[in-house]
């Protein structure tokens, strides 16, 4: 199905020894924000266990130090007072930040500050990636080497050359040293790059660490995972943008959904296919998801379940949700929600005539029958009591058109229904019918939308970072796709070609709809077409007339029933 001409992604992760960290420490004047302030601010940039840049500056806090603070620091008022104030300091600290992962020990005090800081003079706190080396001490350092976590204990069992004395520079310096210790130590456990990071804070067994190993021979590139239980089984299919991170992740990172736990502790290998796009992993994961029926899957598990609004066949017919698309073509979807079939159902009941009643009835109309409220109302021709003489045929015909071909009978009786609940103030049935409205115009859109791709055979293009990606799409199916950086033309010959040699199934919803959505976004330009290509805006074809039921300005409809 694919069709790499060139290179595909190559999504390597960056590596913690690419990494920039700056490592952070403050002195204050307390220990909570919000009534403290900084004294002095320090920053050791590092790359590869290598200074690159240091920042330092005392600030003026604006109050007082208290005696206890100068004992522990030595920063006095004296040394203060022509400090630069914090909206001073503030710029320069965060361009020194950059990008970086920032680092502090008991990232919780030092990060607090700063971001409290920010908020009170109107700047924007980044939201860096943090590391908190108080955190990894606790996952790296034994009892043994350490009675407690402390900055100048773990500089004592890593050898730091600086030692910790409550200036911040000097303690940024000695932190920096601690966390490069702590990540060779890591690196056994499989934290060797920037992706791993995030994993750090949550506890992860030794038994499902050591898993890692899966991800060892897993390409960094995008595509499709599967992992497989002792006897082989698929136990769970997924895509990623970076195999090899994203299988890693599951063996360093805690999970708290119970059945990917469980997952985790069944597999013993994974599987992996690379996929030049995005698209084309996403399309065969849920092919797979619906062949295989992973246990593990939730996502596009059941795609059977795809509601469908369609007439009975029987002798006077009416609207049932089904599970599959009428041979016929009258029919309505597919939704996408139960709900809104059952909302779409009542809709076309109340607008055409389409009786309620789910008794199978006979032509000729059974001894003592008796019609319901229906009849009363003038909703129902009863053809339970009068059989064809009840003039239901036509009934059906007006709602096997609607389904059909032209949708807008319903959505015009239901504007009227809205427009006269909304004049007489009853908001919720007006709200009701606005729903049903939306429910019905969304499933026609759809089935217009899904009707024209699969009438076509197309080959697209849309620029996507630094490259073309390509897309072939026949018969409402995904045929291949490629990913290039020049050569285009060339590139999209073959999948050209590709469109006869496919033997063409009844493409799954979801696909079609991935596709569509590709098809859809902006900058997209198609290269070749076989057929009548429609887009969804200026699509002449089925349902091709309705009114946009967001459009409808009835008083307080609109704020009521949102």
């Amino acid at each position: 199905m694919s069709f790499e001409v060139q290179d595909s992604l190559d999504a390597i992760g960056e590596p913690l020894s690419a990494t920039t960290f700056v490592v952070v420490d403050l002195e204050t004047t307390g220990a909570s924000p919000a009534d403290c302030g900084i004294t002095e601010i320090g920053a050791v940039k590092t790359r590869g266990g290598e200074v690159i840049g240091e920042f330092q500056t005392l600030v003026d806090p604006g109050s007082p130090i208290p005696p206890m603070i100068v004992a522990l620091t030595g920063i006095t008022d004296a040394m203060v007072v022509a400090a630069p104030r914090i909206e001073q300091v503030l710029p320069a600290f965060l361009e020194f930040l950059g990008d970086a992962v920032l680092v502090a020990h008991n990232a919780r005090f030092d990060v607090g500050f700063l971001r409290a800081a920010c908020r009170a003079h109107g700047y924007r706190w980044p939201g860096p990636e943090v590391v908190d080396t108080l955190t990894l001490a606790r996952r790296v350092v034994t009892k043994e080497e350490a009675p407690n976590r402390k900055l100048g204990t773990l500089a004592r069992v890593f050898g730091t050359r600086v030692t910790p004395n409550h200036r911040a520079l000097e303690d940024a310096r000695a932190t920096g040293e601690i966390l490069h210790g702590m990540l060779e130590r890591l690196a056994a456990f499989g934290i060797t790059h920037r992706a791993d990071l995030a994993t750090l804070r949550d506890p992860v067994s030794d038994k499902v660490r050591r898993k890692a190993t899966m991800a060892d021979t897993v390409p960094a590139k995008p595509g499709v995972y599967t992992f497989r239980g002792p006897r082989g089984e698929r136990l769970y299919v997924g895509t990623s943008k970076n195999l090899r991170s994203r299988v890693k992740s599951y063996f360093t990172k805690a999970e708290t959904r119970r059945p990917i736990r469980e997952m985790i502790d069944l597999a013993v290998s994974v599987d992996t296919v690379v996929c030049p796009t995005e698209l084309e992993a996403n399309v065969l994961e849920v092919r797979m998801i619906d062949s295989f029926r992973p246990r593990y899957n939730r996502r596009s598990a059941r795609p059977e379940r795809t509601p469908w609004v369609r007439l009975t066949d029987e002798a006077f017919p009416r609207l049932v949700v089904s599970r599959s698309a009428a041979a016929d073509g009258a029919d309505l979807g597919p939704m996408r929600s139960a709900a809104d079939a059952r909302r779409a159902v009542e809709a076309l009941q109340h607008a055409l005539g389409v009786r309620t009643c789910t008794t199978r009835l006979t032509r000729a109309p059974r001894a003592g029958a008796r019609a319901c409220i229906q009849q009363d109302l003038g909703r129902c021709t009863a053809p339970c009591v009068l059989g064809t003489a009840s003039g239901y045929e036509a009934t059906v015909d007006a709602a096997r058109d609607a389904l059909r071909l032209d949708i807008s009978p319903v959505v015009e009786a239901l504007a009227a229904d809205v427009a006269h609940h909304a004049a007489a103030e009853e908001f919720e049935r007006a709200a009701d019918a606005r729903d049903a409205i939306s429910a019905v115009v969304d499933a026609a859109e759809r089935a217009s939308r899904l009707a024209s791709l699969r009438a076509c055979k197309i080959v697209a293009v849309r620029r996507v970072d630094d490259a073309w990606e390509l897309v072939a799409t026949a018969g409402g199916t995904l045929v291949g796709s490629a990913r290039v950086r020049s050569g285009v033309w060339d590139a999209a010959a073959p999948l050209r070609d590709a469109w006869d040699s496919l033997e063409i199934e009844e493409p799954l919803v979801e696909e079609q709809e991935m596709i569509l959505r590709w098809l859809e976004r902006p900058g997209t330009r198609l290269l070749y077409v076989d057929g009548e290509w429609a887009s969804p805006l200026t699509s002449a074809g089925r349902h091709h007339r309705w009114v946009d039921a967001r459009r409808l300005d009835h008083g307080k409809i609109a704020a009521t029933a949102r």
